[in-house]
């Protein structure tokens, strides 16, 4: 299987764990970037391959040595999870070998519909989650995400208790950024959220991110409160993962961060700006009123984009009708 990006990798995981349960004589051989690795830990059946694409899996020629160095794994069937150049070359190689392939459906045309100015069809569309059994559904395998199981809560090392602390009180992850400007909530009203939710001494928020840039931003949402703790460029990532399932809340915008946290079995609360939880992207297994939206009544055309990579004039101050006090309360309503 071929994955990319952190929150499409992420997505994955659920439906995996879900798969390995119902079908535990099939073995499974993931496909991504070395980095992705420790997401499909522990996972039974499940084995890793570290797609090379700086050096041996680099361009056409590294795409048939990749195909090559699959097909002396014996795999019976290819699930391309990602359907994008890369994948459709392996894949179609698998094909000519007479294996057994299926892809996910992008939707394309449904999102295209969901997000254009005029004539929107505002309505949910099929989730990624949903996508991906599809997918398994293709090659035989019928996956059930009804009755999903999670990885039990890490135990925390010494290096992370180390920066967070060893109390008892409640952790609250919150990760202010996204790929996007126009997915992110305005740093004034987070900092006001932060600075609220910190009154409380029993509250421990734990602030993730990465890059110079968002650390920096991270460091002056902190303003050095004692229980409040940047996390980001502190922990290898594998220790974040770890401190993430420790979490009693999320507090996430539309990004890679709230994927990881729900794949862990921790609650995620979203805030969505340019985007929105109707185009299958939102977290797995939260209630969708754990996705909190901004006003389409004063900005109708929401969703403008479904990854937020489009700027459409006079929407810049959306998310600000997510107000400061509904955030707080749907944290507090968790812990």
């Amino acid at each position: 299987m071929r994955l990319s990006a952190m929150g499409d990798v992420a997505m994955t995981v659920p439906v995996l764990r879900a798969f390995v349960k119902q079908y535990p004589l099939v073995k499974i051989t993931v496909i991504s970037r070395p980095f992705f690795k420790p997401f499909f830990e522990g996972i039974p059946n499940l084995s890793f391959f570290a797609f090379d694409e700086k050096k041996r899996h680099k361009g056409f020629f590294g795409l048939l040595r990749l195909y090559q160095d699959l097909n002396a794994l014996d795999i019976d069937a290819f699930a391309d999870l990602h359907n994008v150049l890369r994948s459709k070359v392996v894949r179609t190689l698998f094909v000519l070998s007479g294996k057994k392939t299926a892809q996910v459906d992008k939707a394309r045309s449904e999102k295209a519909a969901l997000t254009r100015s005029e004539n929107k069809i505002f309505k949910p569309l099929t989730t990624m989650f949903e996508r991906h059994t599809k997918v398994f559904s293709a090659l035989g395998f019928k996956v059930d995400l009804s009755h999903p199981t999670f990885p039990q809560k890490a135990i925390l090392d010494t290096e992370i208790l180390q920066l967070i602390g060893e109390n008892n009180q409640k952790l609250i992850g919150i990760a202010p950024f996204a790929q996007y400007n126009s997915k992110v909530y305005p740093l004034d009203l987070m900092q006001e959220v932060i600075n609220i939710v910190a009154e409380n001494k029993n509250h421990k928020i734990l602030l993730f991110g990465g890059g110079k840039k968002e650390i920096e931003l991270l460091n002056t949402l902190s303003k050095d409160k004692k229980n409040v703790v940047v996390v980001a460029g502190q922990l290898k990532f594998q220790q974040e993962l770890q401190l993430i399932s420790n979490l009693d809340v999320m507090l996430s915008m539309d990004s890679g961060n709230a994927h990881i946290a729900a794949m862990l079995g921790v609650k995620v609360i979203t805030l969505w700006g340019a985007t929105h939880p109707f185009t299958g992207f939102s977290p797995f297994n939260q209630p969708l009123e754990n996705a909190m939206v901004s006003d389409r009544n004063l900005f109708p055309k929401l969703p403008t984009s479904v990854y937020g990579n489009k700027i459409v004039a006079g929407y810049d101050d959306a998310m600000r009708t997510i107000s400061v006090e509904s955030v707080i309360d749907k944290i507090n309503s968790f812990l």
